[in-house]
């Protein structure tokens, strides 16, 4: 019992300093965003909160990170834009409207998320093959590094200019003493979390050392912001007042609902599988689903841009030793007590240390085997890692991810079809067996149809599928059509170990098949992926 509430006491200490260094890597990632996505940066901070909270508290994974992410705030520029616009040509004109517009978006596309996880189609994640899983976060990591990049500019009359001189060389030193505290203090101790150790120490040499360097303050007030500090969350009344309950406001918000739902939900369930197998265990995704879906909607009424989880802050946590909920938690008042009490303090906090962490953490996501095995695993596979790869770098996730699926399922359909067989013999009384093996399915009908030589074959002809397993519809109706054309030449054609499912869909396509279809004993039993169909 006492080494019981000893793990437990050094568990919630690791959560709670994980927790703490997390918080402080979400800000700079929260209001980089909400100015992406056009709004003001406490709209992006209360989503990192209230996100951050319940997922924390309902998620399907203790330890991830969920908040305003890069990949909607992508998708919300060109809502808010035309928002505004539809907010202009109203009646009575209303300014700004895009931003109602952006919290209804998101209350509906917390309600798609919440669904698909009610109907428990989190499991499907399962399906992505470790190709695309691989390709996912080598892209990632690269657009985590790209996004960093944009931290070396600076404001020059509105404009963002690269850092030139002593400034960059500071910002680049900086950077450099901050990975280098990552990378060694682990090895010295690892009572305290690297990046948490990391950022004290810069900013302490920052502030104490009068440097002149970028921090987040002055990120937030060269981004237009007026700062950190804010008061609580309110709910947004004017969802109900300003925001048209008609069905043009549903044409226009419902696309970049289920864009937004989409992405989420695959970029939440793709992290919570990495994290999966980063600490050897299972979360559950369908509750995962429920809970982005329930936070959604929440931030959505309450003035948050709405979000999903973080792959850059997940790392931390866990690699910082946050494996429990209360790590999340932690994080997401953390968070809000910035905002309502701290947000001089973490003003001063130089860009230079959290942009070191973010960099440890490309290190750490970048899947480096992949220039090992490329030469070792199949081309296909090595296209689909590439291909994957270079559409999350150019376009973003949920395109990359789908059409990794998409490669992989044609790739193995296509293998899958090369793979059917037929032994053909003749017993001693004339009658010519096939023996069909391999799977029969719509990408191996053509090769399944070309081993039967119809007008050669001698009067009597048997098909045994004991070592085939028909797979949908397209492969009944490919036994119809053989039936079809061996009846039309006037010969004798018999089935044989067909499943219980194949036999009942051809006799509910024609009562003819009773006289064709041989039934044993040992006959499999399968199930065919098909709706009810009428053959021929």
């Amino acid at each position: 019992m006492v080494e019981f509430f000893k793990r437990k006491a050094a568990n919630s200490k690791d959560d709670i300093l994980s927790g703490l260094t997390v918080s402080l890597a979400l800000v700079p990632e929260a209001v980089a965003f909400a100015f992406v996505a056009g709004v003001d940066p406490l709209v992006g901070l209360y989503a990192a909160f209230m996100i951050g909270l319940i997922t924390s508290v309902f998620g399907g994974r203790p330890g991830m990170i969920s908040g305003a992410t890069g990949a909607l705030a992508v998708v919300m520029v060109s809502l808010v834009k035309d928002g505004n616009q539809m907010g202009l040509d109203m009646i009575e004109p209303i300014q700004n409207m895009g931003l109602n517009y952006l919290f209804a978006t998101v209350v509906l596309a917390g309600v798609i998320q919440f669904l698909a996880g009610i109907f428990k189609f989190g499991k499907f994640v399962r399906l992505i093959p470790h190709p695309v899983m691989m390709g996912f976060v080598n892209g990632l990591a690269i657009v985590i590094f790209m996004s960093q990049l944009g931290m070396f500019t600076h404001k020059i009359d509105g404009e963002s200019v690269w850092l030139i001189g002593s400034a960059l060389y500071t910002m680049i030193g900086l950077v450099v003493l901050t990975m280098g505290i990552m990378y060694l203090l682990p090895k010295i101790t690892t009572k305290v979390p690297a990046a948490l150790a990391a950022i004290l120490t810069v900013s302490a040499i920052a502030i104490f050392g009068g440097l002149d360097v970028s921090t987040v303050g002055s990120f937030i007030r060269d981004g237009g912001g007026s700062g950190l500090k804010g008061g609580l969350p309110t709910f947004q009344s004017q969802l109900f007042t300003m925001v048209p309950l008609n069905l043009e406001t549903i044409k226009f918000i419902l696309p970049y609902a289920s864009i937004i739902a989409a992405i989420g939900l695959i970029e939440s369930l793709m992290t919570l599988n990495l994290l999966d197998e980063i600490t050897e265990t299972r979360g559950n995704g369908n509750r995962e689903c429920m809970a982005q879906g329930a936070a959604n909607i929440v931030t959505g009424f309450f003035g948050g841009m709405g979000g999903c989880a973080m792959i850059g802050q997940s790392l931390i946590n866990v690699k910082s030793g946050g494996r429990g909920r209360l790590s999340g938690i932690i994080a997401a008042l953390t968070l809000l007590a910035f905002i309502l009490f701290a947000s001089p303090l973490i003003e001063q906090v130089p860009i230079a240390a959290l942009v070191g962490v973010m960099f440890m953490v490309v290190i750490g996501t970048f899947a480096w085997a992949t220039f090992g095995i490329m030469n070792k695993i199949p081309r296909t596979d090595a296209f689909v890692i590439i291909l994957v790869t270079g559409l999350t770098v150019m376009f973003d996730l949920a395109i990359a991810v789908l059409a990794g699926v998409i490669v992989s399922a044609l790739v193995f359909a296509w293998q899958d079809a090369k793979r059917i067989r037929a032994r053909k013999s003749v017993r001693e009384d004339g009658t010519k067996v096939y023996e069909i093996w391999g799977p029969l399915f719509f990408g191996s009908i053509t090769t399944f149809n070309s081993k039967f030589d119809v007008h050669g074959d001698p009067q009597d002809v048997e098909i045994d599928f004991i070592e085939s397993r028909v797979a949908d519809h397209s492969g009944i109706e490919a036994i119809s059509n053989l039936v079809d054309k061996y009846e039309n030449a006037g010969k004798s054609i018999k089935l044989k170990h067909l499943s219980a499912d194949c036999i009942t869909l051809l006799q509910r396509a024609d009562s003819r098949f009773n006289a064709v279809i041989i039934r044993d004993i040992d006959d499999p039993r399968y199930y065919v992926v098909t709706d009810k169909v009428k053959i021929g």
